[in-house]
């Protein structure tokens, strides 16, 4: 700050004393400059000296023709020589460095001349000031804990990156608590700070943002299926398997053991499926059903002199010829008994030769076979009756009209058994005529339900 730059001038002022001859001569300098009574002459004041904390604020004095100015310590003031010869009184010397004007007739300077530098200023081999740094030669005054910084004819002592100046001190910036940096979260550390990414989640090429880790193309984790999601991902399995309790391998489903249903005879588990089987005599179906094997068309074992007949989970030959003595054959499974052998008087006249099969358990009570009167005679009464084989009481007989009549199952039959139950029509007319036939019902019971 430039406080006052005035010239000095000089006002004499001279009074004759009529009483004597004597001369006074009175002196005044303009402000900033003194009469020098030696010199007789006006001369610069230096106020830097005189005046009680000239400059304020850090500022450093300097004393100027007719003021003195006010500048930051690092100022360096050139003043020619021709000038200060005009003032006799510099303060601050050792701020100020003298130029002499260029003389072209004046020889140039010894190079060892020593000159006077500003503070923060050296003498280089060139006879010039340089600036001198401190923070090289380590003659700064700054802490261990923070940084120097050359500045020119002086030095700055200032924070380190991530730190901020409280008193003498530097002291850490919490990042974390300015405007946001981080995506997810923010950790403070010594001097800076770094950015955590949440589960799922990783930092971008910016390192502040969190962007999704695609776990099943970075490395798969699941056994058999793996769906990414935001910030996770999905295990799934194959069919067949299910999700184990860490959710990520998968275990075999024991569809055998989930319903006793899956399969009509025996499930078989295996690794990610299942599969039917069926007993011997019977093939799988729709993958899960069984159905007879008709063995009598696919491999027929009876000899020719016997017919096959299939059932529910096999097949059994009977002979051709079924008629015993005295009966003869007459048709296909019709045994007549002669009239003319005296035997067949007691006898039925025909004994008829019928099979048939049903599934063990069958579902009770349930109508299995019709016998009907295969020749009407006039004037004549049917009657039907079980004649052998329910010695336990499994069917009935229940007559359905003049000449035909129902076998009922009235308890249920567990196989694989064979049955043979007799029926019989007897004939009567009004002239007392009498006669029978019988039927010989074999009952195949398969070994199961189906």
């Amino acid at each position: 700050m430039l406080t006052a730059m005035f010239l000095a001038a000089l006002v004499l002022i001279t009074v004759h004393s009529q009483e004597t001859e004597e001369t006074i001569t009175y002196t005044q300098c303009t402000d900033g400059y003194e009469w020098d009574p030696v010199r007789q002459r006006c001369k610069d004041i230096d106020e830097c000296e005189i005046v009680p904390d000239a400059c304020k604020g850090g500022m450093k004095c300097v004393n100027h023709y007719g003021g003195y100015l006010c500048l930051p310590r690092t100022a360096q003031i050139i003043v020619n020589e021709r000038e200060e010869a005009a003032a006799e009184s510099t303060s601050g010397r050792n701020n100020v460095i003298r130029r002499t004007p260029a003389d072209p007739q004046r020889a140039p300077p010894n190079p060892t001349h020593q000159i006077q530098c500003a503070a923060g200023y050296e003498q280089s081999d060139h006879n010039v000031c340089q600036d001198i740094d401190e923070c090289a030669t380590g003659t700064h005054t700054c802490r261990a804990d923070q940084v120097c910084v050359n500045l020119r004819g002086s030095f700055s002592c200032q924070c380190p990156p991530g730190y901020q100046k409280r008193g003498d001190q530097c002291v850490d910036i919490d990042e974390c608590t300015l405007p946001p940096y981080c995506h997810h979260r923010c950790v403070n550390t010594p001097g800076s700070y770094y950015c955590q990414c949440n589960a799922g989640f990783q930092l971008a090429s910016n390192n502040h943002t969190c962007v999704d880790i695609n776990e099943c193309d970075a490395n798969n984790p699941c056994a058999q299926q793996c769906y990414n999601i935001l910030g996770s991902f999905i295990c799934q399995c194959n069919p067949g398997f299910e999700l184990s309790s860490d959710r990520i391998n998968c275990e075999d489903t024991d569809e055998c053991r989930t319903s006793s249903y899956i399969c009509q005879y025996q499930c078989v588990n295996e690794p990610g499926k299942f599969s039917c089987v069926c007993p011997e005599g019977y093939q799988v179906v729709g993958g899960r059903t069984c159905q007879d094997i008709n063995e009598c068309e696919t491999t027929n074992e009876c000899r020719e002199d016997e017919i096959c007949w299939n059932y529910h989970g096999g097949f059994r030959c009977y002979p051709r010829n079924p008629c015993q003595e005295p009966y003869v054959l007459t048709s296909e499974n019709r045994c007549v008994c002669p009239v003319s052998n005296a035997i067949c008087r007691e006898l039925p006249y025909s004994v008829v030769y019928k099979y048939m099969s049903i599934r063990s358990d069958r579902t009770v009570p349930s109508d299995i076979f019709q016998i009907q009167a295969t020749t009407i005679y006039p004037n004549t009464i049917n009657t039907f009756r079980i004649k052998s084989g329910n010695e336990n009481g499994e069917f009935y007989l229940r007559q359905t009209s003049a000449v035909s009549a129902m076998l009922v199952l009235v308890k249920s039959l567990a196989g694989p058994r064979e049955h043979i139950v007799d029926l019989e029509m007897l004939t009567v007319n009004s002239l007392n005529y009498r006669t029978s036939s019988v039927l010989r019902l074999t009952i195949i019971v398969g070994p199961y339900a189906f």
